[in-house]
């Protein structure tokens, strides 16, 4: 298993994608569909035998491939795929390795999305689906059944923070001779989960990659021939179901995406403040870049250290009436924005058992830990991060 760190900023900035006119960025293509010079090229291109011919946008666009090499550049995969949102990112992955009959591993602890559709989508094409905590690799072990296709988790869990050893679930997962698939979307730069055994890395970009909150887009980052499958004419998920990203969003995405090493910095740099002055006031936190984080040290051993330990927080106010209380006072004060969502340049924050977490039955949200009182933030850039924090130690002192 290679483990070794990259260097995910110099893989993009290595990148040479020049604009077909010589622009410094590559130039957007605004075609549904393509031209071919003969009727061969067309049928090869269909027969997905044709080397850089492209056929129709529902298949590949020339904006989505300069964004899909970069993130393969990102995450050190061979190839990637690029959608038309995070859900359709992870979606495609679920529908291509299953067939009706087959049954998953799932992290209990996951955005509510992913959590509706494994819990209420799927049955209905006869996919059954176990909850475990994934970071019980022995709990791991004893869900998987004959029939399992994927042991699916998040690198750092939503809303709970939780880390996942991804080098053990790869070393599980392999010896069944199944796929690990991750989502990073709280971890882009931070986390590496592909070089360190995960077989397929999903992802919404709309959150950190994009770092604007102005478009939905998904990744798909994997194995040359997982991203062939998933784009086949004829069987393919991406290719049949058509969770298409825009060509121009494509070209934003890339843009913005130059600019993520700098910002995941300073997310974290931002987070990790909260956090010292949390600590420093007996405030109920969690962050996995302090030393009272369950999974602190399996965090540092995993991680470029130079991106920090992200830009995610969560605050226990023990009940959804103080938590709603203290949004609303921060929101009045500027500290940033009562809002689902995350990576933003501004902070944002929401009550995640009453919005982002809604999808997970309240007994299963106590199984997982959750109080009804968690506040989750995304930690914004600040310029002042000390200046924010005194906004919200008196919105925090106003209860």
């Amino acid at each position: 298993m290679n483990t070794k760190k990259i260097d995910p900023a110099s893989n993009i900035q290595a990148l040479k994608q020049f604009g077909e006119f010589g622009g410094v960025n590559p130039s957007i293509t605004d075609s549904a569909t393509f031209t071919f010079m003969t009727a061969k090229s067309m049928l090869d291109t269909f027969h997905g035998e044709a080397e850089g011919c492209f056929l129709y946008a529902r298949h590949w666009n020339p904006s989505n491939k300069y964004l899909a090499d970069a993130l393969a550049a990102m995450e050190g995969t061979e190839a990637a795929w690029v959608t038309g949102s995070g859900m359709a990112a992870i979606t495609t992955v679920f529908l291509q390795l299953c067939n009706a009959g087959d049954h998953i591993v799932s992290s209990m602890t996951t955005y509510g999305g992913t959590f509706a559709f494994l819990n209420n989508y799927l049955p209905k094409f006869n996919i059954d689906v176990t909850f475990v905590d994934t970071t019980d690799l022995e709990a791991v072990k004893k869900a998987i059944r004959p029939n399992t296709k994927l042991v699916y988790t998040e690198t750092m869990s939503n809303p709970l923070l939780q880390i996942s050893d991804i080098p053990a679930l790869s070393e599980i997962t392999k010896q069944h001779g199944i796929q690990l698939v991750v989502d990073n979307t709280f971890t882009p730069m931070i986390f590496a989960p592909y070089l360190m055994g995960a077989d397929i890395v999903v992802y919404s970009m709309t959150k950190y990659i994009n770092g604007k909150n102005d478009a939905v887009a998904g990744a798909i980052c994997a194995s040359n021939q997982f991203i062939l499958d998933i784009s086949d004419v004829n069987k393919g998920t991406a290719m049949l179901l058509g969770p298409v990203l825009d060509p121009l969003r494509s070209s934003n995405i890339l843009k913005n995406m130059y600019t993520l090493h700098i910002r995941m910095k300073q997310h974290s740099k931002n987070a990790l403040y909260l956090a010292e002055r949390f600590e420093e006031i007996g405030l109920k936190y969690n962050y996995p870049g302090m030393p009272n984080h369950p999974q602190h040290e399996l965090m540092k051993s995993l991680m470029n250290e130079e991106f920090g330990f992200g830009g995610m927080i969560a605050i226990d106010m023990e009940t959804a009436e103080r938590a709603t209380q203290l949004m609303e006072s921060m929101q009045l004060k500027n500290v940033g924005y009562h809002a689902v969502s995350l990576g933003y340049f501004r902070t944002l924050f929401s009550n995640s058992g009453k919005s982002t977490s809604s999808e997970v039955p309240v007994d299963i949200q106590k199984t997982m830990g959750m109080s009804p009182g968690l506040v989750r933030f995304s930690v914004g850039l600040d310029n002042d991060i000390e200046a924010s924090y005194k906004l919200i130690k008196e919105s925090l002192d106003e209860l």
